[in-house]
């Protein structure tokens, strides 16, 4: 048998690989260098600011910040049960409407229109307006059996996003090459096995990215419940303020709210950037 020899790069390759090491530690070292340039002429433009003392003592006040922390975490926390709940629920309530909105058959226009008319109205209608509807017209009604504002505000998130996602997924669906279902039909599958099992899975890996910025978009959102009432971390950071007359703890809520959101940003960036690859044929399913 003849040896098996290693495979050794040519000194033109060799070159090429350290070409592009020097490249990349050369924009690292520019990218450095200007992000740090930008900062300090960012530092010292609002640090020598005439009111820049003034500012710090009621936005960037430590000891007040200590103070309000425990409070708008704990505020924080209904935030986080919110958006889970609420989440689950726009995801569910938009692959339904979306299901409907892509029915064919004429006995099914009625469910169409339905849909339609839902997406028209609630993604057109503010969520602040939503909210209001909800959280105090409802109670109005002073039927038996209403809920709490919190669930009624949850309802109001829940129907707002999810006739955004609804639209989502129905671009995905009918993204989805015809000959798919064709080909589906013709070995036997049912329409209800074929969407399960052969246009569903290739519409939602398509729409993923779409679907991640939406949660991060409620992710934000989740905080308007403090309109209605409930003591989030906004509505917390909002009674510590009235207590000590300083806006420092709607900066605390507002710094742990994008420590919540930095691992749903981190996770839709990979999302996107792996469906590129996907798509371009560097991944493989």
């Amino acid at each position: 048998m003849a040896a098996a020899f290693p495979f050794e790069r040519s000194a033109v390759q060799r070159e090429r690989e350290a070409y592009r090491r020097r490249q990349t530690i050369l924009s690292v070292a520019v990218a450095a260098v200007s992000t740090a340039v930008v900062g300090g002429l960012l530092l010292v433009a609002v640090t020598g600011a005439p009111g820049w003392r003034r500012v710090r003592a009621s936005f960037f006040d430590p000891h007040t910040a200590r103070e309000a922390l425990p409070a708008v975490l704990r505020g924080l926390w209904l935030n986080v049960e919110l958006l889970l709940a609420c989440a689950a629920g726009a995801l569910l309530l938009g692959l339904g409407i979306a299901t409907m909105r892509t029915l064919r058959r004429p006995v099914f226009f009625p469910l169409r229109a339905l849909a339609t008319g839902y997406t028209y109205t609630f993604r057109g209608l503010p969520l602040i307006i939503t909210l209001y509807i909800f959280a105090f017209g409802v109670p109005g009604l002073r039927l038996s059996g209403t809920p709490t504002v919190l669930w009624l505000g949850g309802a109001a998130l829940v129907l707002t996003y999810g006739a955004y996602i609804a639209e989502v997924f129905r671009a995905g669906i009918e993204s989805v090459h015809p000959s798919q279902r064709a080909a589906a039909r013709s070995l036997g599958l049912t329409y209800r096995q074929t969407m399960r099992h052969v246009v569903l899975p290739q519409a939602v890996r398509r729409v993923a990215p779409p679907l991640l910025n939406d949660l991060v978009a409620m992710q934000k959102d989740v905080g308007l419940i403090s309109l209605a009432g409930p003591v989030d971390a906004i509505r917390a950071a909002q009674i510590e303020t009235s207590v000590s007359y300083d806006y420092t703890p709607y900066i605390v809520a507002g710094v742990l709210f994008v420590l919540l959101a930095i691992p749903l940003v981190a996770v839709t960036d990979w999302a996107t950037v792996r469906a590129a690859r996907r798509q371009s044929g560097e991944v493989s399913l």
